[in-house]
Protein backbone atom coordinates (compact mmCIF):
# COMPACT_ATOMS: atom_id res chain seq x y z
CA UNK A 1 0.00 0.00 0.00
CA UNK A 2 1.68 3.51 -0.68
CA UNK A 3 1.26 5.76 1.90
CA UNK A 4 1.35 9.83 1.20
CA UNK A 5 1.89 12.63 3.67
CA UNK A 6 1.20 16.36 4.06
CA UNK A 7 3.31 18.70 5.69
CA UNK A 8 0.72 21.80 6.02
CA UNK A 9 2.43 25.62 5.30
CA UNK A 10 0.77 28.87 5.18
CA UNK A 11 1.61 29.18 1.42
CA UNK A 12 3.50 25.77 0.49
CA UNK A 13 2.48 22.16 0.84
CA UNK A 14 4.71 19.23 1.40
CA UNK A 15 3.83 16.02 -0.50
CA UNK A 16 5.87 12.68 0.27
CA UNK A 17 4.86 9.38 -0.55
CA UNK A 18 5.83 5.76 0.25
CA UNK A 19 6.91 2.59 -2.24
CA UNK A 20 4.16 0.01 -1.47
CA UNK A 21 6.16 -2.24 0.65
CA UNK A 22 6.51 0.95 2.86
CA UNK A 23 10.27 1.07 3.17
CA UNK A 24 11.33 4.06 2.03
CA UNK A 25 9.80 7.61 1.68
CA UNK A 26 10.74 9.92 -1.19
CA UNK A 27 9.68 14.07 -1.72
CA UNK A 28 6.69 13.90 -4.21
CA UNK A 29 5.91 17.98 -4.50
CA UNK A 30 5.27 21.49 -2.99
CA UNK A 31 1.97 23.00 -3.39
CA UNK A 32 1.95 26.53 -3.84
CA UNK A 33 -1.95 26.99 -2.85
CA UNK A 34 -3.25 30.05 -0.32
CA UNK A 35 -6.75 28.87 -1.34
CA UNK A 36 -7.37 25.89 1.12
CA UNK A 37 -10.54 24.54 -0.65
CA UNK A 38 -8.01 24.41 -3.92
CA UNK A 39 -5.43 23.31 -1.55
CA UNK A 40 -7.34 20.29 -0.66
CA UNK A 41 -8.24 19.73 -4.41
CA UNK A 42 -4.56 19.73 -4.91
CA UNK A 43 -3.58 17.34 -2.75
CA UNK A 44 -6.33 14.69 -3.40
CA UNK A 45 -5.06 14.89 -6.94
CA UNK A 46 -1.94 14.23 -5.71
CA UNK A 47 -3.49 11.18 -3.69
CA UNK A 48 -4.92 9.99 -7.26
CA UNK A 49 -2.07 10.12 -8.97
CA UNK A 50 0.18 8.90 -6.52
CA UNK A 51 -2.46 5.55 -5.71
CA UNK A 52 -2.12 6.48 -2.66
CA UNK A 53 -4.27 4.46 0.10
CA UNK A 54 -3.92 6.47 2.99
CA UNK A 55 -2.83 9.97 3.84
CA UNK A 56 -0.93 10.96 7.13
CA UNK A 57 -1.20 14.52 7.85
CA UNK A 58 1.15 16.11 10.26
CA UNK A 59 -0.02 17.52 13.51
CA UNK A 60 2.62 20.28 14.56
CA UNK A 61 1.75 20.16 18.90
CA UNK A 62 3.76 22.19 20.86
CA UNK A 63 6.91 21.39 22.64
CA UNK A 64 4.84 20.20 25.55
CA UNK A 65 2.21 18.58 24.04
CA UNK A 66 -0.41 20.72 23.89
CA UNK A 67 -2.13 21.75 20.52
CA UNK A 68 -1.91 25.08 18.98
CA UNK A 69 -3.77 27.31 16.47
CA UNK A 70 -1.77 25.81 13.54
CA UNK A 71 -3.15 21.95 15.13
CA UNK A 72 -6.13 22.95 14.89
CA UNK A 73 -5.89 24.28 10.98
CA UNK A 74 -4.47 20.73 9.99
CA UNK A 75 -7.08 18.87 11.94
CA UNK A 76 -9.84 20.45 9.94
CA UNK A 77 -7.14 20.19 6.81
CA UNK A 78 -7.17 16.98 7.40
CA UNK A 79 -11.27 16.28 8.14
CA UNK A 80 -11.58 17.93 4.87
CA UNK A 81 -9.61 15.55 3.25
CA UNK A 82 -11.15 12.73 4.87
CA UNK A 83 -14.27 13.69 2.86
CA UNK A 84 -12.71 13.31 -0.85
CA UNK A 85 -10.75 10.43 -0.03
CA UNK A 86 -11.93 7.08 -0.28
CA UNK A 87 -8.52 5.78 1.89
CA UNK A 88 -8.03 5.95 5.45
CA UNK A 89 -6.58 9.62 6.61
CA UNK A 90 -4.24 10.04 9.79
CA UNK A 91 -2.92 12.81 12.02
CA UNK A 92 0.64 12.43 13.21
CA UNK A 93 3.04 13.98 15.10
CA UNK A 94 5.25 16.14 13.35
CA UNK A 95 7.20 18.45 16.06
CA UNK A 96 10.67 19.33 14.66
CA UNK A 97 10.48 18.26 11.40
CA UNK A 98 10.71 21.70 9.33
CA UNK A 99 13.73 22.36 12.06
CA UNK A 100 14.76 19.18 10.73
CA UNK A 101 14.09 19.82 7.14
CA UNK A 102 16.51 22.22 7.78
CA UNK A 103 19.32 21.09 9.37
CA UNK A 104 19.15 18.22 5.95
CA UNK A 105 19.73 20.63 3.86
CA UNK A 106 22.15 22.87 5.46
CA UNK A 107 24.06 19.17 5.21
CA UNK A 108 24.06 19.29 1.20
CA UNK A 109 24.27 23.12 0.93
CA UNK A 110 21.15 23.75 -0.35
CA UNK A 111 20.48 27.49 -0.24
CA UNK A 112 17.96 30.28 -1.19
CA UNK A 113 15.29 29.78 -3.15
CA UNK A 114 15.75 25.92 -4.17
CA UNK A 115 15.74 25.56 -0.67
CA UNK A 116 12.75 27.76 -0.08
CA UNK A 117 11.41 25.25 -2.94
CA UNK A 118 12.29 21.89 -1.25
CA UNK A 119 12.16 22.56 2.37
CA UNK A 120 8.16 21.56 2.64
CA UNK A 121 8.28 18.10 0.77
CA UNK A 122 11.33 17.24 2.76
CA UNK A 123 9.51 17.99 6.09
CA UNK A 124 7.23 15.55 4.85
CA UNK A 125 9.24 12.89 4.19
CA UNK A 126 10.40 13.06 7.40
CA UNK A 127 6.81 12.61 8.18
CA UNK A 128 6.32 9.60 6.88
CA UNK A 129 9.56 8.29 7.30
CA UNK A 130 8.78 8.58 11.15
CA UNK A 131 5.01 7.32 10.37
CA UNK A 132 6.67 4.29 9.01
CA UNK A 133 8.99 3.64 11.25
CA UNK A 134 6.15 3.19 13.92
CA UNK A 135 3.99 1.09 11.93
CA UNK A 136 6.97 -1.74 11.52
Amino acid sequence: MIIMSVDLGDARTGIAVSDKGQSFAFPRTVINEWNKEKLIEKILAEAVAAGAEKIVVGLPKNMDGSLGFKAKECTELAEKINQGFAGEVVMWDERCTTVSAHHALNATNTRGKKRKAVVDAVAATMILEDYLRSIK
